[in-house]
């Protein structure tokens, strides 16, 4: 493994002193982000280091924000990106054996460690790695790959100390459908399903085009997270992936063995037969998905905020904010408890790596520590002083503009770099707070409230609520996730869970959409018909080498398996 020697010449004599500012010798940066005087102006040339984002898109390093981070660290990134959905790259990086500086690989992180393409960090961040150690604190045990190897491969992307103050992926229903109908409480799916019909009855069309009650995204990867995980959330299950795990004993199976799915389905199979399912829901392409939200036609969605954003600013430039939508706590009876705010403390498992390739693994490193610090965290999330916020009184405040445009502007992210690099790095979470004591993210309950548009908060007093949070069961009444967020776990590559598992999703995709779109008569005899194939698939061996894993988190964690 080489060490361009000459570089790190350059960059101490001009004054860098890089790994002093990145490293463990570093001091607490002020509370207004301004560094104390450990990482220098360097006249010195940035170093470029490539990077594999598998969530990245079409961007180079070079918005304002990006520009403070490559001043600090000296380094700019050269991003790739997976193009046109394809998740063979990690695959193809181990065939050729050429790797960039930096992978974020989600699950495909144990076929990198299998293969010996990524590094152990273990030493790394023992020596100089006080940052990430800051960070994570009593959570870096979870950073850790299993119970057999329990090193570091990679810093994780989740935020190590979450309180959300926002919800993603449940039922949304349109802020006109709830003021229309006298603001009901709707926390059932028969509730759910009832207004939909009314509002249909009332306003079957809506600016000159057919009102859509209700239409998920199921025609590609996209099923998993509006058809798949919707009725999860409807069976009072967390947000586990493909699986229901009980977070005590460490039992996990895969989720549609569920009688709670069936349940569900059943239920979106009563609607499509109703009407009230958009008959194009597993057939429109994303782009026609997104293009149907922005016309302010479709009354419902199940989807995660990120995936409809860009409708949601369509709909706000388009004057029809009351076209958009409200997060329900919609499950299948009130004896269900929906688990959209549960805390799963830090969710380990996916993260960004370094690989073993690299010729400057130091460098690579000190960038990661260093995006760990409260400098890196403040700029990453506040932006830049002076051109996004201000002090005042000794604490930041986002200006007007900017706080105007990262809520109706799909572009401002991108150009500007503002929140843009907190994902996938590591980052402090939206609970935590800095030196001065104010929190690390512009996110605070305050802001989420000043945030939100002029109808949201007609509609949120109405249920004498100030927050959409305040409908669902608080975080406090949830169960704390011992073993964090079964989606993020590392599956070894080639092992029985990773090749029953896809057989089992594909056999669940195709025969759950079959079955919704089904003759309600016929509905029972397809779901057996389903629990068959996977039967025939091994899934029970696939649950028992799940719930091995998910012990062996536990184990690893410190947690008791009872």
């Amino acid at each position: 493994m080489k060490k361009t020697l000459s570089i790190f010449i350059l960059l101490f004599v001009s004054g860098l002193l890089f790994l002093a500012g990145c490293g463990g010798d570093s001091e607490e940066t002020n509370a207004d982000g301004d560094d104390d005087g450990t990482t220098e102006e360097t006249s010195a040339e940035p170093v470029t280091l490539t990077f594999y984002n598998e969530d990245g898109e079409d961007k180079s390093f070079d918005d304002p924000v990006a520009q403070k981070i490559t001043e600090a660290t000296g380094v700019i990134l050269n991003i790739d990106y997976p193009v046109g959905g394809n998740d063979e790259t990690i695959p193809l990086m181990i065939a050729s054996g050429d790797y960039p500086d930096l992978i974020f690989a989600k699950g495909d992180i144990g076929m990198l460690i299998d293969a010996g393409g990524v590094i152990k960090l273990d030493e790394m961040i023992e020596e100089r790695g006080d940052h990430l150690k800051a960070m994570y604190g009593d959570q870096l045990d979870r950073l850790r790959n299993s119970v057999d190897d329990p090193n570091i491969y990679n810093v994780g992307t989740a935020g190590v100390h979450d309180e959300p103050l926002e919800t993603s992926g449940t039922f949304q229903i349109q802020l006109d459908v709830l003021r229309e109908l006298g603001y009901p409480d709707i926390t059932t799916l028969e509730e759910f399903e009832d207004a939909l019909t009314e509002y249909t009855e009332m306003y079957p069309e809506i600016n000159g085009q057919e009102t859509i009650p209700l239409s998920l995204q199921g025609s590609d990867w996209r099923w998993l997270i509006t058809v798949g995980n919707p009725a999860g959330f409807a069976g009072g299950f967390p947000d586990d992936g493909q699986w229901s795990v009980d977070t005590n004993t460490g039992e996990t199976i895969y989720k549609f063995l569920e009688p709670e799915y069936r349940d569900y389905f059943k239920w979106l199979n009563g609607m499509n037969a109703k009407g009230l399912l958009d008959p194009e829901s597993f057939t429109h392409t994303q782009d026609t998905y997104i293009s149907k939200i922005s016309s302010g036609r479709v009354l419902a969605v199940a989807d995660q905020d990120w995936n409809i954003n860009d409708a949601r600013f369509a709909l706000i430039e388009d004057d029809m904010e009351e076209r958009t939508y409200a997060p329900l706590p919609v499950t299948l009876s009130e004896d269900h408890v929906h688990q959209a705010l549960k805390d799963y403390g830090f969710a380990s498992g996916w993260g960004i790596a370094i690989s073993s390739t690299s010729e400057q693994p130091d460098l690579a490193f000190d960038f990661l520590n260093w995006m760990a610090s409260e400098e890196a965290q403040i700029l990453l999330n506040w932006g830049i002083e002076g051109e996004h916020y201000e002090i005042v009184d000794g604490q930041r405040v986002l200006f007007e503009e900017v706080r105007q445009r990262m809520n109706t502007d799909g572009n401002f992210s991108k150009e500007t770099g503002f929140g843009y690099y907190i994902h996938p790095f590591p980052n402090w979470g939206t609970g935590a707070v800095d030196s001065n004591g104010q929190s690390i993210t512009v996110n605070t309950r305050e802001q989420v409230i000043e945030n939100q548009l002029d109808v949201e908060k007609e509609v949120l007093a109405e249920y004498d609520m100030e927050l959409w949070i305040d409908w669902f069961p608080s975080q406090d009444d949830l169960q704390l996730s011992n073993h964090g967020a079964a989606y993020n776990f590392s599956i070894p590559a080639g092992s029985d869970i990773a090749i029953i598992q896809q057989r089992a999703d594909d056999i669940t995709e195709q025969r759950i959409t079959q079955a919704i779109l089904a003759d309600p008569e016929d509905f029972d005899d397809l779901w057996d018909a389903m629990l068959d194939e996977l039967e025939t698939a091994n899934v029970e061996k696939l649950n028992q080498e799940m719930t091995k894993l998910t012990q062996n988190i536990l184990e690893l964690w410190g947690g008791e398996v009872n």
